[in-house]
């Protein structure tokens, strides 16, 4: 053997670790990839039903329960395509196949939840980022066309509206319904100054004309609540300057 021959040989030798190298380092990225993708659309899974299935029933409509459906469906199919013999996935994402396939009428069981505080706002709120997070990442990947993806960003922040309307409703009925027209006044007033912030405000002229009477009638009666105390006041007031006459007619008549 030569030492040429010797020396192709040890080239091809190390050449050849290289590729073994190489070619694990791919399939082992590849195998940490897959694990990435399976957790992630797992997660993203979880937060849509998560939205699907606690979303109040007085903001959950047809179009919306359709396209949480639609997203559900575009994840496990990406799922099924990392786990190819999933019979879980084939089974949902047959069902979600046939709720699509009803349209408009696609069944919203979703029960109304009243927002009655500030807590449950909030929740709802976290639903609501939630969502525009969905349909974002869903324009990004190319599943949503832009414009359709534009129009939903535009319902969410509808919502997100509807859902501060119902909110310092309820809040200030509520103090209302306690005698407390200070605290009903306080919330009455935040929507009005919330709707006249809005970007479109003639959108929400008819809810800001309610939410506007319903400020007037707090402030009447925080108003007829003042007069009674005032007119003590003006009572007490008299009491003392008698009280400081006798005093001093008193005072006279010793000196």
């Amino acid at each position: 053997m030569t030492p040429l021959l010797i020396t192709l040989l040890i080239v091809a030798g190390i050449a050849l670790l290289i590729v073994i190298g190489y070619l694990n380092n791919v399939v082992e990225n590849s195998k940490l990839e897959r694990a990435r993708l399976k957790v992630e659309l797992a997660d993203r899974l979880r937060r849509c039903g998560e939205i699907t299935e606690t979303f109040p029933g007085q903001f959950m409509t047809p179009a919306l329960k359709l396209l949480l459906t639609r997203l559900e469906l575009n994840l496990n199919q990406r799922q099924l395509a990392v786990d190819k013999h999933n019979a879980e996935l084939k089974a949902r994402i047959a069902e979600l196949e046939g709720l699509i396939a009803l349209g408009e009428k696609i069944p919203v069981n979703n029960p109304p939840n009243p927002i009655q505080a500030e807590a449950k706002a909030k929740d709802v709120r976290f639903l609501l980022e939630a969502l525009h997070n969905q349909v974002a990442r869903a324009a990004q990947e190319g599943f949503l066309p832009a414009s359709e993806a534009k129009q939903w960003v535009k319902e969410v922040r509808h919502i997100l509206v509807l859902l501060h309307i119902e909110f310092f409703n309820n809040l200030g009925q509520q103090a209302l319904q306690k005698g407390q027209p200070g605290q009903a006044r306080l919330a009455f007033e935040r929507g009005v100054q919330y709707l006249r912030k809005q970007p479109e405000p003639k959108v929400y002229e008819e809810q800001l004309t309610y939410l506007e009477k319903l400020l007037a009638r707090a402030n009447a009666q925080v108003l007829d609540q003042m007069e009674p105390a005032q007119n003590e006041q003006n009572e007490l007031n008299e009491g003392l300057k008698t009280d400081e006459e006798e005093t001093w007619k008193k005072k006279a008549m010793y000196d």
